[in-house]
């Protein structure tokens, strides 16, 4: 734990330095749990939703985009449910006056557990390599048994107090779990109770509760809102989806570990609408599609994992998570949702205007099911820049510290780099970067010998840098140098854009 702690504190340190994120109002000591991206941190950003809106919408023949306001009206949210119903438990801790999300808490001590089982994974594997029987292993051993067992327990009786709304056996399993407040230590916790998470505001210059509206909690409803606008004009058939990517607001009881989980965060969300009675079908679809999706970044497919809904939101009738192997654990990174029809079926009773699907081939109207996906674009940021920090040995002398940023992501993808500020260097390199301006996002770098640049651009997540050197000048040629291995090879300055091209394209899942 205390490493992962370590390796977060590196990577926000790194990303202040670099300028991928800065604490938001920081010359005024700064506002809690808000950050700004910087001048890397924005390039980042929007490479990593240009990798979902193609593989989501430019690649798919059934899937439109849509871009709906943040104010909408607040009928919406009675509709949803989120006015009744989108609480967290909430717990605080009398000595050290922290509150917690009580969900959370059990959810640590499940994790600990987990960790424990892992690592008897992990040293029965490297003792029997090749033949190790990773399934066989989980099923039989006593000792995960037992602690598995724990687990079952534990979230068994967390759904059951959950369900039943019980959140006096949820403050009792805290207390029998021996959970202590992570800050002082002590166990001496208040009663659990429900907190709204929709943050408030007045419409105009109305005042009263005739002018409260509510900044969106989600993207989602924007979607399910449009679904005849989208269907009538883009004479689309069911099955087909919406695909949106939009700032949320959540009040959340705790907003910690950097960028992880913020009060104002940026959602990419697709809702599918399916034929009734399909839905499980394009669930699993879509949860295939969506690792598939990750994975084919390169990120090692050991830092994902399913973990299934234990409790059910009030929408849906199956749901899981994509969780990665996040500094502080393994933590929700994407939702795969299976919503039934409850969002449209609600609208259509609280708007009075009917919300359903004319089937030409059934000759019946119907309202849709729907599967969500839905990945948290800030989450993204992080798992891609975590799981890329790397401080590694180059020689006995020197030591590097890299971001190993798949590279169809990175934020710059091209240095261009002439070995000396004279000869008639600057003058051909500034020739070079001008003609992949257009295509790629470049940095032009002549300060400093060449080797310190080089590591400049390794910490930055620079895949490829240019040298153009005196040789240029008489053959042509220059050096295109890879980040990861640190090799170099010689070129034709005319193969140069069609080499970083097939290099840095987006991957298909």
């Amino acid at each position: 734990m205390a490493q992962q702690d370590d390796l977060l504190k590196k990577v926000i340190s790194h990303s202040k330095e670099y300028g991928f994120v800065f604490p938001s109002s920081e010359i005024y000591d700064g506002l809690s749990a808000a950050y700004d991206y910087g001048q890397l941190g924005v390039e980042l950003k929007n490479n990593i939703k240009e990798y979902w809106w193609t593989a989501m919408v430019k690649m798919q023949e059934n899937i439109v985009g849509l871009d709906a306001s943040i104010f909408m009206h607040p009928t919406t949210w009675k509709a949803s449910g989120h006015v009744d119903a989108f609480n967290d438990p909430l717990i605080d801790n009398k000595d050290s006056k922290k509150r917690y999300r009580a969900d959370v808490l059990i959810e640590d001590h499940i994790a600990k557990i987990d960790a424990k089982i892992q690592k008897d994974v992990d040293k029965a594997a490297k003792r029997f390599g090749d033949a190790f029987d990773e399934a066989e292993f989980r099923s039989t051993n006593p000792n995960v048994t037992r602690r598995q067992g724990e687990i079952d327990q534990i979230e068994a009786r967390f759904k059951k107090a959950m369900d039943d709304e019980d959140l006096a056996d949820v403050k009792a399993l805290i207390e029998d779990l021996g959970i202590a407040c992570p800050e002082s230590g002590s166990k001496n916790w208040t009663d659990v109770r429900q907190f709204n998470l929709m943050f408030k505001t007045e419409l105009g210059a109305v005042s009263g509760d005739s002018g409260v509206i509510y900044l969106r909690p989600e993207t989602a409803q924007g979607i399910f809102v449009n679904f005849l606008n989208v269907q009538k004009s883009g004479r689309m058939k069911v099955p087909f989806g919406i695909a949106q990517i939009g700032k949320a607001f959540r009040n959340e009881i705790i907003a910690r570990q950097f960028i992880f989980r913020m009060r104002e965060f940026e959602q990419m969300e697709m809702q599918f609408f399916v034929k009734p009675g399909t839905q499980m079908q394009w669930y699993e679809y879509w949860k295939d599609f969506r690792i598939k999706w990750h994975q084919a970044l390169g990120i090692p497919a050991e830092n994902y994992k399913f973990h299934d809904h234990l409790k059910l939101a009030h929408y849906a009738d199956a749901a899981s998570d994509i969780e990665f192997n996040f500094p502080m654990g393994f933590k929700e990174l994407e939702g795969i949702h299976s919503r039934t029809d409850f969002d449209l079926a609600r609208h259509e009773e609280f708007s009075g205007k009917k919300l359903q699907y004319f089937d030409p081939e059934e000759n019946r109207s119907y309202v849709p099911y729907v599967i969500e996906t839905s990945i948290g674009l800030d989450r993204m940021f992080l798992a891609v820049l975590s799981s890329s920090y790397t401080e590694e040995q180059v020689d006995e002398k020197s030591e590097r510290t890299v971001l190993r940023i798949p590279p169809c992501l990175a934020p710059v993808k091209v240095a261009v780099l002439p070995l000396l500020k004279k000869d008639g260097l600057p003058e051909k390199a500034r020739e070079i970067l001008k003609s992949l301006q257009a295509e790629f996002y470049c940095q032009y770098d002549e300060k400093d010998a060449i080797g310190r640049r080089y590591r400049r651009q390794d910490a930055i997540g620079t895949p490829y840098c240019i040298t153009i050197d005196h040789d240029t000048l008489e053959d042509g040629m220059v050096t295109i140098r890879e980040r990861d291995t640190m090799t170099q090879e010689r070129v034709k300055i005319e193969e140069v854009a069609s080499i970083v091209r097939g290099r840095v394209k987006y991957p298909v899942a």
